[in-house]
């Protein structure tokens, strides 16, 4: 079937459309929902606030690109006693064109903890039947780990450092075809070579029928007598829109836009917008004798995972030259002799699985986040930034620069480094932070009391209504959950569609990556 697009932009007078399933939202979650919907014959439409980018649209700047295609041009920001930076993608596909391609399966640890807590999960998360919708979303969007062909000194010198300090580490698995290690995921790749959900999943639903309305910022759901019967919004060019939802109004805008949108449109039952938990991250830089120039080879391509038990991953960055050159100390002609030292210089992160808790709510018009390290996040600050520093020097860097307030601008000794880990600073303020991957803001749950959306993805209130995104999960995960929604958002859909799943036949059909014959 042709594909199917309505470009907001150009929408100027009000449109009304009539669908089984509306989707809001076409980043990895929305994009499996309308997948697997339209695979099953129902009738979709994914309604995206962002617009449709080509490869060659994606600018080679990441200040460009934030400007262009990221929510709140990439400034938005978590308020509490460390005010830290989150971004967004808002374009089709939501962040996926945007993200580092890094590519986790659910741990099993953490879906066992999610059962111990709440028995009821069992049935409404299977195991089995997660794995076989796992194996074949890795497969339809090619995942695999890093090639050193295109790895790139700063992923090589990560495998150096964690080998010499006995740390578990691998290349990251990436949903990639072709990369040619350019360095853009987070600009966007200009040769198209990461497959992200716009490409891929989405596709499918395309191909499948679903129509696509970008462009589309939805501010409202309407609800009629206890079901949600349909959504509205407006174009970017100014239209009102109204889409009649049939069977099932699915939200699958993330964990900070999908509670605002109940919230919009007064759907207050239960904790929402609340327990928001995410991977706040970390980073340290050091200088190396041999040009290592960051900027090159697969944006992020190895990862050090021995200490995942203790909340802690570690991962090679990249940035491009204007974000590296950002982040570089001084000013003046110190700052000189740092940027004509650029190419000697490498950046490592770790993102913590923290403990703290956080909010989403709307005020004055306007969306409010609030979050807070706790005091033991912060240690692990400390200790994540330690062995960052360890690796780094054991891979052959002269010296590092922890980049935190109070403590030594630059080391070239371990021993200044536990020092650091035992006694540095313990305000979150000290510490230049970004948050990452965000979770639990509409929590599933057995019990009404403490939780949005059921077992089964519908809102505990209002009929008809299903949350399928990371907003759900009932924890963070500890790592890189991109493939964890897909494949938990793929359940959704059936339950939208009611058409339970059935382990032994996506076993059977994994090869396929269009499976366009439904379970009986």
């Amino acid at each position: 079937m042709a594909q199917q697009r309505i470009d907001g932009a150009t929408q100027r007078t009000a449109l009304t459309l009539q669908a089984d399933l509306v989707v809001v939202g076409s980043g990895p979650a929305g994009s499996a929902v309308a997948r697997e919907a339209a695979l099953a014959g129902a009738r979709v439409v994914v309604v995206e606030a962002g617009r449709w980018l080509r490869p060659d649209e994606f600018a080679l700047s990441a200040f460009d690109s934030m400007a262009g295609y990221y929510r709140a041009m990439g400034a938005q920001v978590v308020l509490g006693r460390a005010p830290m930076p989150y971004v967004q993608g808002k374009m089709v596909g939501g962040s996926s064109p945007i993200n580092g391609a890094i590519c986790w399966r659910l741990p099993q640890d953490v879906h066992s903890a999610w059962v111990a807590a709440d028995p009821g999960l069992a049935q409404a998360l299977p195991w089995p039947v997660l794995e076989a919708l796992t194996d074949a979303i890795e497969q339809r969007l090619n995942v695999a780990p890093t090639d050193q062909a295109v790895a790139g000194a700063k992923n090589l010198l990560m495998a150096r450092g964690a080998e010499a300090m006995g740390l578990e580490h691998r290349p990251i698995r990436r949903n990639v075809q072709g990369c040619e290690g350019l360095g853009r995921c987070l600009q966007g790749c200009p040769k198209g070579r990461k497959l992200s959900v716009d490409a891929t999943l989405l596709a499918d639903a395309e191909a499948a029928g679903a129509l696509v309305l970008s462009a589309t910022e939805i501010d409202g759901i309407e609800v009629e007598r206890g079901r949600a019967v349909a959504v509205v919004g407006r174009s970017d060019g100014g239209a009102r829109v109204r889409v009649v939802a049939r069977r099932a109004v699915v939200v699958a805008a993330s964990a900070i836009q999908s509670p605002v949108l109940l919230l919009q449109s007064g759907l207050t039952h239960g904790p929402v917008g609340q327990n928001l938990q995410c991977h706040p991250g970390v980073s340290l830089s050091g200088t190396f004798a041999e040009p290592v120039r960051m900027w090159q080879g697969a944006t992020q391509g190895h990862e050090v995972i021995g200490l995942r038990d203790q909340g802690l991953k570690f991962e090679a960055l990249g940035f491009d030259l204007a974000i590296l050159a950002s982040r570089l100390p001084g000013f003046g002609r110190p700052f000189a002799r740092e940027l004509a030292a650029m190419a000697h210089q490498l950046d490592w992160g770790v993102a913590v699985r923290a403990q703290a808790r956080g909010r989403v709510r709307r005020w004055a018009g306007r969306t409010l986040v609030t979050y807070s390290p706790t005091a033991q996040d912060v240690a692990q600050f400390r200790k994540g930034l330690r062995v960052l520093g360890e690796m780094m020097l054991a891979a052959g860097a002269r010296h590092v620069a922890l980049g935190v307030r109070g403590a030594p601008v630059r080391t070239e000794r371990v021993a200044d480094l536990h020092a650091f880990e035992r006694d540095g600073p313990t305000s979150p303020a000290a510490y230049t932070a970004a948050i990452t991957h965000m979770f639990s803001t509409c929590k599933m749950g057995s019990d009404p009391r403490y939780s949005v959306v059921g077992p089964d993805f519908a809102h505990h209130a209002v009929r008809g209504l299903y949350i399928a995104d990371s907003s759900v999960f009932p924890t963070h995960l500890g790592v890189n959950p991109q493939i964890a929604i897909t494949a938990i958002a793929t359940l959704c859909a059936r339950r939208a569609v009611g058409r339970p799943l059935d382990a032994a036949w996506l076993t059977a059909r994994a090869g396929h990556p269009l499976p366009l014959e439904s379970t009986p």
